[in-house]
């Protein structure tokens, strides 16, 4: 048995974070060694050139001896529960109390000197924490954004030095880790299912995710979720809704027969002037102009970035209006809860009917929350991929099914039957590996025959 050594720093895991991890202990002249349960992990000769001299252990942790470890610092892919770590549980270090098992959010709080806005959710959080950093851009502070989306947050500290916010995104894999982040506002969006082979059943990823409020000042909430709401109560707390909103709320109501955003009965912007699409966008955007409040940023500044922001790539993205059909690229639907979103929130927006383009690697997941939006807004579903069956054996009786072998069948079929004022989605609920590379690949795909379309067109 290897043992590390007293006092020594254990980083487990050589992802990017993991990699980041190591750069930082550096930075502050912490002794650490490495271990990654892959005997040769991808990025070892980098690790090895960039660290000299530092220690590696490839295979089993429970080939380590942790007695005398100083602490313990998991990346976000390693699972808490592994082989070899129970041994720390329960134990913390002489010198804080904290946890002697973290992650590393944990080290990112302690060096933070400014402020932290901090976004989690099954779903969106990725296009909240983006509005929430181009509006405190708008406003013109000085922000630094990463975390589970982009930059590493360790790496942050040096890339910009100066940061007077940081705005972090947050899995639940980080959060269990992170025994208090003491966030100045912290918004969890939404839970649907997903990451149960890691958490065990949705209490347990609930749970992780409700980390995100530990030490919070202010916290963000969904109004129409109550999985997002903290077990105890916060110092202040904001609450949004895609309905009328109450006094102290944000939501969305009708003046002169318009939606417009509002924060109680305040008019802020119409709905329609929001560049993203989508009744589930307009709930993004009320989340993050609730998180920018507490933040003091002007809802001048706020509205301008909604009246501009296109979304992220893949992330119910517009890729173009063709004889009045619009094509979305929602690729980064991988799972039933955004799928579920992206159609419940464009659906009640349209002019005419929605069509969906969805499949490939459903991960058992269970897709009968679909069938119901879909038979309300849905003009027709085009299934592909190796879980099309599954979605057929679902979707079947609510509106119209056709099955094709792949997304460009799928995309010629949706040409032939969308009408104008229809949209055609890409969201598949389903993961894309028996396609494509990954998510990323086959939102690619669809967005170059889309503008293959529109050049072709007269």
């Amino acid at each position: 048995m290897l043992k590390v050594p007293n006092g020594v720093t254990l980083v487990v895991g050589l992802g990017l974070s993991g990699r980041a991890i190591c750069r930082h202990l550096s930075r502050l002249g912490v002794p650490f060694m490495v271990a990654d349960t892959r005997a040769a992990p991808p990025g070892l000769e980098d690790f090895r050139a960039a660290h000299p001299g530092v220690a590696f252990h490839g295979g089993p942790l429970t080939d380590l001896d942790l007695s005398g470890v100083e602490e313990v610092v998991l990346s976000p892919g390693v699972d808490p529960a592994t082989p070899g770590l129970a041994v720390l549980s329960g134990r913390t270090r002489e010198a804080t109390g904290e946890p002697l098992l973290v992650g590393e959010i944990a080290l990112f709080v302690r060096a933070a000197r400014s402020p932290i806005a901090a976004i989690t959710g099954s779903n969106a959080k990725s296009t909240v924490t983006t509005l929430v950093g181009e509006m405190a851009r708008e406003a013109g502070r000085r922000v630094a954004v990463g975390g589970n989306l982009g930059t590493p947050a360790l790496d942050l500290l040096l890339e910009a030095p100066d940061a007077e916010l940081f705005v972090l995104e947050l899995s639940s894999f980080q959060l269990e880790t992170t025994p208090r982040l003491g966030a100045e506002t912290a918004a969890f969006l939404n839970l649907s299912e997903d990451h149960l082979d890691r958490h065990g059943d949705m209490a347990g990823y609930r749970a992780a995710k409700l980390g995100i409020f530990r030490g919070a000042r202010h916290g963000v909430v969904n109004a129409e979720d109550p999985m997002t709401w903290p077990a105890t109560t916060l110092p202040a707390e904001a609450r949004f809704t895609t309905g009328d909103p109450e006094q102290g709320e944000w939501g969305i109501g009708r003046h002169q027969g318009a939606d417009w955003l509002m924060y109680g009965d305040t008019l802020l912007m119409p709905a329609a002037e929001m560049r993203l699409p989508g009744r589930h966008n307009q709930a993004n955007a009320l989340a993050a102009m609730a998180m920018g409040t507490r933040l003091g940023l002007p809802h001048a500044a706020m509205i301008e970035v909604l009246r501009r922001f296109p979304g992220l790539p893949h992330r119910g993205e517009l890729i173009a209006e063709l004889d009045g059909v619009r094509w979305i690229n929602d690729s980064k639907g991988t799972n039933v809860g955004a799928t579920l979103a992206a159609i419940a929130g464009l659906g009640p927006t349209l002019e005419g009917r929605l069509i969906l383009l969805a499949g490939g690697v459903g991960k058992g997941a269970d897709f009968r929350p679909l069938a119901a939006p879909l038979a309300r807004h849905g003009r027709e579903a085009i299934l592909f991929g190796e879980d099309a069956s599954r979605l057929e054996a679902v979707l079947a009786g609510g509106l119209p099914l056709t099955r094709v072998d792949d997304l460009e069948a799928a995309m010629a079929r949706a040409a032939e039957i969308a009408e104008p004022g229809d949209c055609v989605l890409l969201s598949p609920a389903c993961a894309s590996l028996d396609q494509f590379r990954d998510y990323q690949a086959r939102g690619e795909a669809f967005r170059r025959a889309v503008l293959e379309r529109v050049e072709a067109t007269p």
